[in-house]
């Protein structure tokens, strides 16, 4: 087989067993180059699918989202060299709202092979248990922090879904969910349907869809479970 990017899902939490089918670990354990975007989690998850070798012996290049575009390129030396390599996600899918979508493009323009593994979308567990529509969605990734420019993208947001009937999926990181909850419910129409989806795969797991004057009188605490949501106006 000629030298492969492999993208390398990672679970949403629990074990690597219990979210990776047994070809996705096969080739994983066959891999002794990676791009990770921590290596302490990284050489965790690599511990947990049991690899075959010392740690020590697997060689591991750091990409973040501080990473220089310039450096890109020089991450893809190992399948230069005609070695496969996998990309690795922090949680769920790697490139997607995740640093490693500037790598593949790189593996692309080089016109080495890319091979997505099969593994845990957050984004596509809570699109399938939404009730949302689910023919004509987007993943709109992180809404501004500045409370002035949230507001607007919502709105915007809102009005799109309604315009082409479309859910529109977002996220947010753990420690502000709660005060996207709160402009979400400030700034959305009263029959917007909202999805709240928090701890997908995990013991902990929720998922709600209600009306946002539903949602208004009795708000979901989130606190800072990792959490999906998805909107659409009817």
């Amino acid at each position: 087989m000629p030298a492969t990017l492999y993208a390398i899902p990672t679970p949403l939490g629990g074990a690597p067993a219990d979210a990776l089918p047994q070809p996705a670990l096969q080739i994983i354990r066959l891999l002794r180059d990676f791009v990770v975007e921590n290596e302490k989690t990284a050489r965790a998850f690599l511990s947990a699918v049991q690899m075959p070798c010392p740690l020590r012996g697997v060689r591991m290049q750091r990409l973040d989202e501080h990473a220089a575009s310039r450096d890109i390129p020089g991450l893809l030396a190992p399948l230069r060299q005609g070695r496969s390599l996998g990309l690795l996600s922090e949680a769920g899918c790697p490139a997607i709202a995740d640093p490693g979508a500037a790598l593949v493009a790189a593996a692309h323009r080089e016109a080495f092979r890319v091979v997505p593994l099969i593994g845990p979308s957050a984004i596509v567990l809570a699109l399938m248990a939404s009730g949302l529509e689910g023919q004509r969605f987007a993943f709109c990734g992180y809404l501004p922090r500045e409370a002035g420019d949230r507001e607007r993208r919502i709105r915007e947001l809102e009005r799109r879904s309604r315009a082409e009937h479309e859910t529109e999926i977002f996220i947010e990181t753990p420690y502000r969910s709660d005060a996207l909850t709160g402009a979400l419910l400030a700034a959305c129409t009263g029959s917007t349907r909202l999805c709240v989806a928090s701890d997908l795969s995990l013991p902990g797991e929720s998922i709600a869809l209600r009306r946002v004057d539903d949602w208004r009188r009795a708000p979901p605490s989130i606190g800072r479970r990792p959490t999906v949501f998805l909107l659409q106006a009817d």
